[in-house]
């Protein structure tokens, strides 16, 4: 599995706590750091040779994991490889990495792709991998971390006329909401998604050219083989953790606006250009709403990103 990282000192330990307490499967963890600017690195280490402990009030139980663990992928049961890049190129680069590195073992079958801010119940792993029709991308539920009452998202629809997506299942109650069918799907979150080596090696590595957000959904429109939908799969998901992603609680942050507007009309462009003059309607109108709600800055990254105005991350941190 890959885990793309980038300023996440607050919870990728939780993550790896969690996923090495999985049940009846041995994972293969790689940990690809985007050079991030905080402790990340420094966290990773500290909590594998048992000196930082994961603390985090969790939904689900958890057991002990021993330490120390090696880092560079040797070992026995569960195992772990960080592979710092020294560079941050965006999540697909990142995945890409981790995922060549895997492929390069012809045993593993399924790569399974998992953000950072996540946390894994221990039988969630093996109901991944006891998935066993053809499949190009897999997805399960996706939960709030922080309200796990409620469905983050179960997959997703795209909207063409405007290139905008929906989540599937958003807000729902997770004890009751029966398991979509595969079909009724477009795409799988890159939160987290299982991808078969068939995929991989048909389609290829994910298009960097996004750098953030829409990727998985550029991915699943390129894919040969159906989607599908492990019932039972379950992973608590903080969300916009290192990015500022809207939530129900917290608008966008410029840099995840520029970022997802500019994702959505390049994604069009490649995929159904017919709907580029209702994603330039949509763009105009939500700019004009958020310069009318004070947000003048917002407006201006949004604009500047519907017309693929160049601007690096460090400038929109600034704004």
């Amino acid at each position: 599995m890959v885990i793309v990282t980038y300023a996440a000192a607050g919870e990728i330990a939780t993550c790896l706590e969690t996923l090495l307490g999985a049940q009846g499967v041995n994972l293969r963890v790689v940990v690809v750091d985007n050079d991030s600017p905080d402790d990340t690195l420094a966290v990773i280490r500290s909590w594998a040779d048992g000196t930082t402990e994961a603390h985090q009030s969790l939904p689900f139980d958890t057991r002990p994991v021993a330490k120390p663990i090696a880092l560079d992928g040797s070992g026995s049961g569960h195992r772990v490889t960080l592979l710092p890049t020294g560079t941050n190129g965006g999540f697909a680069a990142g995945v890409n990495v981790g995922l060549a590195h895997l492929a390069a073992d012809p045993s593993i079958d399924r790569f399974w792709i998992l953000n950072p801010d996540c946390a894994v119940p221990p039988e969630t792993p093996l109901r991944f991998l006891n998935e066993a029709e053809a499949f190009s991308i897999m997805g399960g539920r996706i939960v709030f971390l922080d309200d796990p009452d409620k469905i983050q998202i179960d997959g997703g629809r795209i909207q063409w006329w405007s290139g905008l997506t929906k989540n599937i299942a958003h807000l729902r109650d997770p004890k009751t909401t029966p398991a979509p069918p595969p079909q009724a799907l477009d795409f799988i979150s890159g939160a987290s998604m299982v991808v078969s080596r068939a995929h991989y090696e048909c389609i290829g590595p994910m298009s960097e050219d996004y750098f953030l957000y829409y990727e998985e959904v550029d991915w699943a429109q390129r894919r040969q083989l159906p989607l599908a939908y492990a019932d039972g799969a379950m992973v608590y998901h903080k969300g916009g953790a290192s990015i500022g992603s809207r939530t129900s609680t917290r608008a966008a942050s410029h840099l995840s606006t520029y970022f997802i507007h500019r994702a959505r009309l390049r994604f069009l462009w490649r995929f159904c250009k017919s709907g580029i003059p209702g994603a330039l309607l949509y763009s105009f109108a939500k700019a004009a709403q958020l310069w009318l709600h004070g947000n003048r800055t917002g407006a201006k990254v949004l604009l500047l990103a519907t017309f693929q105005v160049r601007l690096d991350a460090d400038s929109l941190l600034r704004r």
